[in-house]
């Protein structure tokens, strides 16, 4: 049975311990429920089967997650400052600052978001004084994902961090530092009342608790679509549109009650944009197997994305609308979908054939797990083979891009 990690400390944590149990389900498993608290304590239960491919092949998400690690470096000061925030307003005598890190996924981007807060509240005790309170302090880090996630990769891989601070000259002030995997959907209660100073959600709040009700039970039909498309009927549009806004709100609920008075959440979110199209043009990949008999229209029509990438106006209005956090900061920024291409300066793309390949890599780390689900394994090479050539005529018209939102909120005081 797995135990809680503690870094740089021996120790057992029974509660920590209990949770790695459950996160040694394999990837392969899922589970379809989850008690939802609503904002009269009242639960109610929801499906959750969205999981990355695990494993770090080459096929993995792990091997295949480019693009959000270029995010988490490009919000990385954001977050410095959040951390920073955080550290300065504990309270004398607390002890411990708990970290969360939301929809962490597997591979090396959770080990950089760790190494990232590490270093910056190694910084601010290099700062302090003596006659400073917080000296004693230790880190916790929870890392959280549905429980079909790779947590076990996550803490294979713990042992990176530590070897990277012990090359660090400031090694002598990182604080102790304790992380244990949390399996479950964030639009879940996962801790306990104002018991967590800082989180942390990267690509993750495009993904909903479910796809919209009418659509599942097929009272509205977004036929040749699995997202939002030129052919979507405004209909489906506003149920995304209305599925996206309940359960972000929840999400701030549930947060909200989570975090200690003066805490701060950051998030980026992809917005919409071109990631439409990109969905648009894997619909068309499964159309081309519905052409050639590989695939059933009926489960086609049948496929729609738990998804919604909405706008930065959505974002902030529906923060405000729930008066429980503050926007500190908020901004966007833009990658291209090609995870191997760093140019920003140019809007051209030189090798489309290769560009379109790296994307369907990409496309297929995130939604083969789904796509196995929902159709079966056996279409999935050939599915991502006919993807990664539409991809490439595509990319013959110019540079396609992520246009990408980031937050930065803290508990408002009432």
């Amino acid at each position: 049975m797995s135990l809680a990690l503690r870094c740089r400390h021996a120790g057992i944590s029974l509660a920590c311990s209990l949770l790695l149990a459950l996160a040694r389900l394999p990837p392969t498993i899922e589970v379809h429920c989850a008690q939802e608290f609503n904002l009269n304590g009242g639960v109610r239960v929801r499906k959750l089967g969205l999981r990355m491919a695990a494993g770090d092949g080459e096929d993995s998400y792990a091997s295949n997650s480019r693009i959000p690690k270029k995010a988490i470096l490009e919000v990385r000061p954001l977050l410095q400052e959040a951390t920073k925030e955080v550290y300065k307003s504990l309270p004398p005598g607390i002890s411990t600052m708990v970290v969360a890190d939301l929809g962490c996924s597997a591979g090396p981007n959770t080990l950089l978001f760790i190494s990232g807060v590490m270093s910056t509240i190694c910084d601010c005790v290099q700062q302090e004084t003596d006659d400073d309170e917080h000296r004693g302090l230790e880190l916790q880090f929870f890392l959280n994902d549905l429980p079909g996630n790779d947590f076990n990769l996550i803490f294979r891989s713990l042992e990176q961090i530590q070897s990277r601070a012990a090359k660090e000259e400031k090694t002598a002030a990182v604080p102790p530092y304790y992380v244990a995997g949390l399996p479950g959907s964030f639009y879940t209660r996962l801790f306990p009342c104002q018991s967590v100073h800082l989180f942390h959600s990267s690509f993750s709040l495009m993904w909903l608790s479910q796809v919209p009700e009418d659509l599942s039970n097929g009272t509205h039909l977004n036929e040749g679509n699995m997202y939002i498309g030129k052919a979507t009927p405004p209909a489906v549009v506003k149920l995304f549109q209305e599925q996206f806004r309940e359960d972000f709100a929840l999400f701030l609920t549930l947060r909200y009650r989570e975090l200690v008075c003066c805490g701060h959440m950051s998030e980026d979110i992809l917005m919409h944009g071109d990631v439409a199209r990109m969905w648009e043009l894997l619909s068309e990949a499964l159309q081309t197997l519905v052409r050639k008999g590989r695939v059933k229209q009926e489960n086609m029509t049948s496929f729609n994305l738990p998804y919604y990438a909405p706008s930065l106006d959505e974002v902030r209005a529906l923060v405000k609308q729930s008066r429980l956090f503050e926007v500190e900061r908020s901004g966007l920024f833009e990658f291209s979908w090609d995870p191997e291409d760093d140019d920003s300066s140019s809007d051209t793309v030189f090798d489309c054939v290769g560009s379109g390949e790296n994307v369907a890599k990409c496309i297929r780390a995130v939604i083969g797990p789904l796509i196995i689900d929902h159709f079966g394994e056996a279409i999935l090479d050939e599915l991502f083979q006919e993807y990664a050539s539409i991809v490439t005529k595509h990319l013959m018209k110019g540079k396609a891009k992520y246009p990408v939102i980031v937050v930065s909120v803290k508990r408002a005081v009432h």
